[in-house]
């Protein structure tokens, strides 16, 4: 696990810019560091650094960057790579490349080898998590590759010609030619989602690489190709089905284990994370199963209890023999952290569960370096509270159209005639958009971010997607929307940042590629039977652990947003709507702005069957302009 940046470029930066640019990921490597810059052909100079966070091969034989073997009669190497994440396959794909003169035991070897067997279509044999940058002298291209789900994150920047790489945003920005321009199309997107969708960035002209993407820059030219995505995955899949439930259960059961056991191979400490929820406890529970000394197991609790699952994380503990840490967190340590929020999350980010995962993330560190965690399941085996709303969303959207006209017309005509119309008839009234039918919620949100913003070219705030899936059923189609924005965008971005900000590598079996690819082959009742979410995986569960200790409400992982953006934080969120401040910034309409934080600040969440429940968007708005001052004055 590291952090990697470079350039290709034909304006050069010098090798002390580049140890700068390098040095601002010390968080994500504080083990060692590598700086290199290399001529390369039509006028161009490549760089390329890297902060190392030991894993594998804990001996200078892991130093990045690194070289292919020099052929005989030359004294530069074909290959030079920089690399973050790990390649869980390694060991198994080594074997065949009998030939290639490995040195070290690192993953990162592997990659050369790979790569000068089989070209770029290795990237497609190795199963694992990764954001590569590598040079090929002989083709003359830069090549950056991200993992099919998006787990590793990698950012570039185009600019004349040229290009600059990074694990995150910081080194790009402290880069000589960097402008910081933002992006203000993806704003009203941004205040709706709390976070901004690959492949756009809050800057211009800097890009997300795609999950599932390789990129290859040669002479000033780029090109993309996908050698993975979601929906063409799927429908591959699933024309290959398992009918069979006790074959599917049997399987993804050892698909699972096996997915656990790659991801205990480590020449650190490994431990899990364990919330008590089904996701975490099953991954926890395999990697009692597969490992032979105690697994180290870490959870916070809240004294809050609509907050708190600690207590049934140490009975889950408890069953399993598990060396487990918990520690009580106050909410004022919760609140110390908001401040940090811009500093490790490069550009906004209003996940506020991203709080009490760094919290977690630094009480694992103490003891490991490793930390597995069950993130993925919800998004695979329809998990989330709101897949029984797009399943009811879809049986009533006949009765949402007849009415759709006449909420319509009430909501510009009558506003309180309008404000007595159920909340949940003009939620289904008002979903008529046929590229994200099943992103269901109220358009009030929509209306409001729009008008927040002052671009007229804003991205919508919903991804009007759905199209590209072939599946009428909006619940399967909905979990599909969610592997492509949700979850590599929000969810493995939140963690992976939170988890780095302590130099602590997180680990997802899964989203193991043979678990993911067999997933699409499930029945869709395997996955939600009888209304019952994640079916599948909560029976594998249940070899392991008695129901009784799993078996209850979903609780979420965040923070008392609310309490704290009328209490603590209300000051700031009122200094943020100053008219002068938004004028000169040009990016939110400072009237409407300040009359919605305003009301909010009176009035607070009216509760959920009302539409009017605006902490959120207060709180993506309070989040960007902390974001926005951090980085700006």
């Amino acid at each position: 696990m590291c952090g990697i940046c470079g350039f290709v470029s034909k304006k050069p930066i010098t090798i002390e810019e580049l140890k700068t640019m390098n040095d601002l990921m010390i968080h994500r490597g504080p083990d060692d560091s590598g700086e290199e810059i290399y001529e390369s052909r039509d006028g161009y100079t490549v760089g390329f650094a890297q902060r190392r966070l030991s894993i594998l091969d804990l001996s200078p034989l892991g130093h990045q960057p690194m070289h292919s073997p020099c052929e005989a009669g030359t004294s530069v190497p074909r290959i030079s790579v920089v690399f973050n994440g790990e390649i869980y396959n390694y060991l198994e794909l080594k074997k065949e490349i009998p030939d290639y003169p490995f040195r070290s035991t690192c993953d990162t070897e592997l990659i050369i080898a790979a790569y000068l067997k089989w070209g770029k279509s290795c990237f497609n044999r190795f199963n694992g998590m990764f954001a590569i940058a590598l040079y090929d002298r002989e083709t003359g291209e830069i090549i950056l590759v991200r993992d099919r789900i998006g787990k590793k994150p990698l950012y570039y920047w185009r600019s004349q010609g040229n290009l600059v790489f990074a694990s995150e945003l910081k080194p790009i920005m402290a880069h000589p030619e960097f402008v910081k321009n933002i992006n203000d199309r993806v704003l009203a997107r941004f205040i709706y989602q709390q976070y901004i969708l690959s492949p756009d960035t809050i800057f211009e002209d800097v890009y997300k690489l795609e999950p599932g993407t390789v990129l290859t820059f040669k002479a000033g030219t780029v090109s993309k190709e996908k050698y993975w995505d979601v929906n063409a995955t799927y429908s591959a899949m699933k024309a290959d089905p398992v009918t069979d439930y006790n074959e599917a259960k049997q399987e993804l059961k050892r698909l699972l284990k096996e997915s656990v056991r790659l991801r205990m191979i480590s020449d650190v400490p490994v431990g899990t994370f364990l919330s008590g929820g089904y996701d975490s406890s099953l991954i926890t529970a395999i990697a009692a199963d597969v490992c032979d000394s105690k697994v180290k197991t870490f959870t916070i609790g809240f004294g809050e209890k609509d907050y708190n699952e600690a207590v049934y994380a140490a009975e889950v503990s408890a069953h399993l023999g598990t060396e487990h840490t918990e520690r009580y967190i106050e909410e004022d340590e919760m609140y110390k952290l908001v401040d940090s929020i811009p500093q490790y999350f490069d550009e906004p980010m209003a996940d506020s569960s991203q709080i009490p995962t760094m919290l977690v993330s630094a009480l694992a560190k103490e003891k490991v370096t490793v930390a597995l965690s069950g993130d993925g399941g919800d998004e695979f085996y329809c998990g989330y509270n709101v897949y029984d709303n797009v399943a009811q969303a879809q049986k009533l959207d006949a009765l949402g159209a007849m009415v759709d006209g006449t909420c319509n017309l009430l909501r510009l005509k009558d506003k309180s005639i309008y404000n007595k119309i159920p909340f949940r008839v003009r939620v289904v009234s008002e979903n008529r958009n046929k590229l994200a039918k099943s992103q269901i919620s109220s358009m009030g949100y929509v209306r409001t971010a729009n008008a927040m913003v002052l671009s007229k070219d804003s991205v919508p705030c919903k991804y009007e997607i759905e199209d590209r899936y072939d599946e009428k059923n909006w619940l399967k189609r909905r979990m599909l929307v969610d592997m492509d924005t949700y979850l590599p965008d929000d969810i493995l971005c939140k963690v992976d940042r939170a988890s780095m900000k302590y130099s602590l590598e997180s680990r997802c079996p899964i989203l193991d590629k043979d678990v993911m690819e067999y997933s699409y082959r499930l029945p869709h009742d395997f996955k939600y039977h009888d209304r019952i979410r994640k079916h599948i995986l909560k029976d594998i569960a249940h070899d392991y652990i008695p129901k009784t200790l799993l078996d209850r409400p979903k609780k979420g992982f965040g923070v008392p947003l609310d309490k704290w953006m009328r209490g603590p934080l209300k000051e700031r969120l009122i200094d943020y709507t100053d008219r002068d401040f938004l004028v000169g910034q040009g990016l939110f309409d400072p009237v409407f702005t300040a009359d919605m934080v305003g009301n909010y600040l009176k009035n607070g969440d009216a509760g959920p069957a009302t539409g009017q429940n605006f902490s959120k968007v207060c709180w993506s708005f309070f989040v960007f302009e902390q974001w926005y001052e951090h980085y700006f004055k």
